[in-house]
């Protein structure tokens, strides 16, 4: 089982995530790579929370495809590439995790791969 911290010595996190995730020894770990907007099909939404939600399927999706869940993440590292979409990202990641506080870093950057994407995201996963 995971160990989510947030000592008191460190800035409470703003939104739902952990400062630090222990993983127990001898758990199977997963790398999860950038994972963006596009559907099944290759479309994507020009809508930023609908890429966001997207996203978020398709990193459950990537999860599901190794019998992991959202709760074995220990880690995200989300990119964005608006700052006013800050929020936007926040409420729906929060909304998605179902209260589960990976660690997480998020990132404002110029561009992603293709300019129809706005976010990606990548894990790690960890499962005892």
């Amino acid at each position: 089982m995971l160990k989510l911290t947030n000592p008191d010595t460190l800035y409470p996190p703003p939104s739902n995530y952990s400062h630090i995730v222990e993983v127990p020894g001898g758990s199977r770990m997963a790398f999860i790579s950038g994972q963006v907007g596009a559907r099944p099909d290759g479309s994507c939404s020009a809508d930023f929370a609908e890429q966001v939600e997207q996203t978020l399927q398709n990193l459950t999706a990537a999860l599901a495809a190794i019998d992991m869940e959202i709760t074995d993440l220990v880690r995200l590292n989300a990119y964005i590439t608006a700052e006013g979409d800050v929020g936007i990202f926040r409420d729906v990641r929060d909304r998605w995790s179902g209260g589960h506080a990976a660690a997480s870093t998020l990132v404002e950057v110029a561009a992603l791969a293709s300019p129809a994407w706005h976010v990606e995201i990548e894990a790690v996963a960890a499962r005892s």
